[in-house]
């Protein structure tokens, strides 16, 4: 039988993503969730690629005495950057369609940022999947902002929801981690934690 988890770790999820959640669910692991503001905010100078891992690492600096002798924290941080700009999470209807907008007809990359902390040690690491977006209509826009939930997600969209099944017409890289959990990496890196 294969051992998911070699060292027996109790893992945690630091993350309220339902997707992050579901995600590491489906790849046989057992864990707690806990949650705590974390403002993500990162250096100006920072460069765009570096965003995520700079704020997955943040996330796991949180958490740094809270860490027991057999816990294996695991933080992430996705962005979506398209021309040399990181889109946030939007906060509005008009936001959400704005964002929508400027990724129409173009061709974007999701970075996932991923820290895995113990007690003794932390490793992070980064994936990139460019995500190419086929020319989104004004209503076709309009319906996703209406009828689903582009707040919590980084860029507006949700790649398996309704407007990544319609609107998605490439992508180079790992699906899952444009849903926010880059899963043959993440499992690699727990298995040789």
């Amino acid at each position: 039988m294969l051992n998911l988890n070699p060292k027996n770790y109790n893992i945690i999820l630091a993350s309220q993503s339902p997707r992050r959640k579901e995600l590491l669910e489906k790849l046989g692991y057992t864990f707690k969730q806990i949650t705590k503001e974390v403002e993500e905010n990162f250096p100006k100078e920072l460069a765009i690629e570096k965003v995520a891992e700079y704020l997955s690492n943040k996330k796991a600096a949180a958490y740094k005495n809270e860490i027991k002798t057999n816990d294996l924290l695991i933080t992430s941080d996705t962005t979506v950057c398209l021309e040399n700009e990181i889109l946030g999470k939007a906060k509005s209807a008009a936001q959400a369609s704005q964002m929508l907008k400027q990724l129409s007809g173009k061709t974007h990359l999701v970075i996932t940022g991923v820290t895995l902390k113990s007690h003794t040690k932390s490793v992070s690491f980064s994936v990139t999947t460019e995500v190419q977006m086929k020319p989104l209509s004004a209503k076709e826009i309009e319906y996703y902002v209406q009828n689903f939930q582009p707040y919590d997600k980084a860029g507006a969209y949700g790649i398996q929801e309704w407007i990544g099944f319609i609107g998605v017409e490439n992508i180079n890289g790992s699906f899952y981690n444009v849903m926010g959990l880059p899963l043959k990496e993440l499992y690699e890196e727990i298995i040789n934690f």
